[in-house]
């Protein structure tokens, strides 16, 4: 069910973002490049990250605030460490449920 869910809240956003970006290895994506890509790029990454780091049972609700806090502590972390990986980064913020 999450997973669809991701699924379905990522193809919208891919949809609604420029066609250039097709697809990402988010494996390869350090902080810098991250804290590069325009603002469309950032909310669709950090959408996804927001679900992925959410457990199975959890309600479908957005939390703005949460959501916002989150993405102001990975947008610090990768500015003080340009050279980590983002799924490095946000492994060390943010618990896998």
């Amino acid at each position: 069910m999450l997973m669809r869910r991701t699924v379905i809240i990522v193809a919208a956003l891919a949809l609604a973002a420029p066609a250039y970006a097709q697809a990402w290895d988010l494996s390869t994506v350090t902080c810098q490049t991250f804290l590069g890509y325009d603002k469309n790029t950032v909310n669709i990454l950090l959408a996804w990250l927001d679900a992925y780091y959410r457990g199975e049972s959890d309600p479908p609700v957005i939390d703005l605030q949460k959501y916002l806090a989150n993405a102001e502590k990975l947008g610090n972390y990768c500015r003080a460490h340009p050279d980590e990986g983002l799924i490095t980064a946000a492994d060390a913020l943010f618990e896998k449920k």
